[in-house]
């Protein structure tokens, strides 16, 4: 008992440092000290991780709006991967007097037991990019992730003519992103592509374990011609390092191209777009994360209620049998879209 209420406390603190950090960064905007902040509702907000650049960029464009909006937020904590400091940080919330919570529960089924206790103090929950398995939700803000894989399977079936061989870098099976993207790229495969060997690689979302798969993968299998990467924020890196290092890193279109899609459209996917590196990307919308979790927080604060249905806003609220989901557009990024302004990853900063 004392060594979990330890772990919980260090958690606390560190929950507590981190949120002082992140609202040096942007003073005023994020403490709901600023006048056009006083009285509104105060939020509360986690970010999942730091060793992303997808969620690298999620967390400027929330600070951004933040900023923009005058929002009534308390000190942004970052839970880092980790189910306890999620859990931690959100007592610290509930003990702060926050009137809603958003976060992005990377465990999506460790987190039930904590949704049930804020929905037991009305403290409505908006959980960005993972759907929770179970306990309430006011709403989740996501992407269909079954399209991923699907628009992932399609793509590739099609470049490779439906002949070769796939290594699919599959995320955390225990998140439901991770399960809806290997679900339905092994579905679509099977169905439409039955030539395409398949290798599904689990890696948690960890792009060293991932690059040591590929090679060993590689290895096993020089004829390789096809890499999936669920997540190009940690495996696009790692990925190209080691093909280049064994020196098949060769331009699209050229003998020996091995053709790569991901998922995210960061910008560092989109110059290996433009380069050849890769063939195409599923961009997530981490503007409209940030924008629709801090629209849909304030809104539960307040009292208000959707339905099920289309949006505003060019995405659909569907029933889940914990809460709402809006499923925002994910679109298909390739060479011949790659320069488009309105995507994202085009219009980020560093």
């Amino acid at each position: 008992m004392n060594l979990r209420s330890s772990r919980v406390a260090s958690a606390v603190v560190l929950a507590a440092a981190l949120g002082t950090l992140l609202t040096a960064c942007n003073r005023g905007s994020s403490t709901g000290s600023s006048s056009a902040a006083a009285g509104k509702p105060a939020i509360g907000i986690d970010l999942p991780r730091a060793d992303s650049d997808f969620w690298n960029s999620y967390a400027q464009y929330l600070r951004g709006d933040i900023s923009s909006q005058a929002l009534n937020t308390l000190p942004i904590s970052s839970s880092q991967n980790d189910i306890t400091k999620l859990v931690a940080n959100v007592q610290v919330f509930e003990n702060t007097g926050a009137k809603a919570i958003v976060m992005a529960p990377q465990d999506t089924g460790a987190i039930a037991s904590t949704l049930d206790q804020l929905a037991a103090k009305n403290i409505p929950v908006v959980s960005v990019d993972t759907r929770p398995d179970k306990g309430k939700v006011y709403m989740v803000v996501r992407a269909d992730n079954r399209a991923y894989g699907t628009k992932a399977c399609q793509f590739l079936g099609q470049q490779l003519h439906g002949k070769g061989k796939v290594a699919e870098f599959e995320g955390d099976l225990t998140s439901v992103n991770g399960r809806d993207r290997s679900e339905a790229f092994a579905s679509c495969m099977k169905q439409n592509f039955p030539g395409i060997q398949v290798f599904p690689l689990t890696t948690n979302w960890d792009g060293s374990v991932a690059s040591s798969k590929l090679q060993t993968t590689l290895a096993q299998n020089p004829d390789l011609n096809g890499i999936y990467m669920q997540a190009g924020g940690v495996f696009l890196q790692p990925t190209l390092a080691l093909l280049q290092q064994k020196g098949l890193l060769k331009p699209a279109g050229t003998p020996g191209h091995i053709t790569i899609i991901s998922n995210d459209g960061i910008p560092q996917e989109f110059d290996a777009i433009r380069k050849g590196q890769i063939d195409a990307t599923i961009s997530q919308p981490a503007d409209l994360y940030a924008k629709y979790a801090l629209f849909y927080a304030e809104a539960a604060a307040a009292g208000k209620t959707f339905q099920p249905g289309p949006t505003d806003h060019g995405s659909t609220i569907i029933q889940l049998p914990n809460g709402l989901e809006d499923q925002l557009p994910a679109p298909l990024v390739t060479k011949a879209n790659v320069d488009d302004k309105s995507l994202w990853g085009n219009s980020v900063t560093g």
